[in-house]
């Protein structure tokens, strides 16, 4: 194999003089334009040679605009199985009027001469894809370093800004061969082990929530997973959130996070007391406990004050949140569950895009990017628009999710909130919630119901009535 060393071309320097292989302050960012001409060379002596750049390098990889030029021509003449020989290229090039910008024919003919065999395209291409990381690593830290000194937003935001710049280099940092297709052979044993522990396993597989017909339904809430609770005003999502977040943290005794957006610390302790305490909430707000109530409160209180459950009920924004919700997950790897209370409350953080509706999409969608990020299930409360109202049923459906449609789609649990004696206090039905699961990503759906003890702010199930 013959390589021919890099000498700096008319290629490398713009009409005005600028030479791109410097950045601003004169220095060399990360490249290898000797590793570029040859993966190029690879493309063009071999078809295979097209298949194994392609997989290990991505067009914007290459530092040269020429150098991408020619990538995309080699793969897209090579996808209707045309050969790539470098006059065949030169040609198309000067037909597309693109000749001058990959060089001319004599730097197509330099680069042809790289290499001798196609068999090294693919160590070149990955040295490529290497440089490019780097460069955009430094990239990231510039801009990083640049919102710093301006100090714009909070500290909170600034952090989630920067960890997601890192976070996009990341994504990005590994060649999509290290993600390519598997074959039964090779993924059916971990199948296989999953099927066996569910055949011995005792109980659910998932976080339990406390009620037992949902948790045998959705065999518990597992990890990566977005599920939303949506329903009219009133109808008791912070209650069922809160009933869930209670079962983690003390029942179970795992961390869980609250993040309330509607509700101050001081409310949602006092509807903790009350539901473990099993005291009326109107007592604890007025003062006037009985006797019982300051024994079931001496019982309760120790339970509450050595809980794991996480609040906070300060931040608004999106990539604020985000930045606590890491920070907590790296000093609590085991937390079981996240509540955001609620949904539409939020706001991006940030650039605000154009619509609400875009942004609530936004948000929707990248709270489940975080739930498979931290592996916790995230458990959104969302508001649903008088759909329901307008019929006379008044039960609601997935459909009614209030300013965006996204939220379904993200989703992968649905729980729809609904209680006749909401419309109707003399229903034969009063003291009954259903919980509709209308959505259920990995099995069936159903209606759950459970019994409403509202004024110790819980649910329970019907049988504990």
């Amino acid at each position: 194999m013959t390589v021919v060393p890099h000498q700096k071309t008319s290629l490398t320097r713009h009409d005005d003089g600028h030479d791109p292989t410097l950045d601003s302050a004169g220095r060399t960012p990360q490249h290898d334009i000797g590793a570029e001409k040859t993966a190029l060379a690879a493309m063009m002596f071999s078809p295979d040679a097209v298949l194994d750049c392609q997989s290990a390098v991505r067009e914007e990889d290459y530092y040269l605009p020429a150098h991408r030029i020619l990538h995309n021509l080699m793969v897209e003449r090579h996808s209707k199985g045309l050969p790539n020989a470098y006059p065949l290229l030169a040609d198309e090039l000067e037909r597309r009027g693109q000749l001058h910008a990959a060089g001319g024919r004599d730097y197509l003919t330099e680069v042809s001469l790289a290499l001798e065999t196609g068999a090294v395209g693919e160590h070149y291409a990955g040295i490529v894809h290497r440089k490019a990381v780097l460069r955009r690593l430094t990239e990231a830290g510039v801009r990083i370093m640049q919102a710093g000194f301006r100090g714009e937003g909070s500290t909170d935001e600034l952090l989630a800004r920067a960890t997601a710049e890192i976070a996009t280099v990341a994504e990005g940092a590994a060649a999509s061969n290290e993600h390519d297709f598997v074959l039964p052979a090779e993924a059916l044993a971990d199948a296989l082990d999953y099927i066996e522990q569910a055949r011995h396993r005792q109980g659910i597989s998932g976080l339990a929530t406390g009620y037992t017909d949902f948790d045998e339904l959705t065999q518990g809430l597992q990890p990566g997973q977005l599920v939303v609770i949506a329903g009219r005003p009133g109808m008791g999502k912070s209650t069922v959130a809160m009933d869930i977040a209670r079962s983690c943290a003390i029942k179970q005794q795992i961390p869980a996070a609250f993040v309330s957006l509607e509700m101050p610390v001081r409310e949602l302790m006092m509807r903790l007391i009350s539901a473990e305490g099993r005291i009326a909430l109107h007592h604890i707000r007025s003062g006037q406990l009985t006797d019982e109530d300051m024994q079931r409160m001496d019982q309760a209180v120790p339970r509450i004050y050595r809980a794991q459950l996480h609040i906070n009920d300060c931040e608004r924004t999106y990539t604020a949140i985000q930045a606590k919700l890491r920070r907590l997950k790296a000093k609590h790897p085991d937390i079981g569950v996240i509540v955001i209370d609620y949904l539409q409350l939020m706001k991006l953080g940030g650039q605000r895009p154009e619509s609400r509706q875009q942004e609530v999409s936004e948000i929707s969608s990248s709270l489940k990017l975080l739930a498979k990020e931290l592996q916790v299930p995230i458990i959104a409360l969302a508001q649903l628009n008088r759909g329901p109202e307008m019929r006379s049923d008044k039960k609601p459906m997935v459909s009614d999710l209030r300013e965006s449609g996204a939220i379904e789609q993200d989703a992968d649990l649905v729980i729809l909130l609904h209680r006749d004696d909401a419309y109707e206090s003399e229903s034969p039905r009063a003291g009954e919630v259903d919980l509709i699961v209308g959505k259920h990503r990995n099995g069936p759906t159903a209606t759950i119901t459970v019994a409403a003890q509202l004024h110790y702010s819980r649910f329970v199930d019907m049988a504990q009535t």
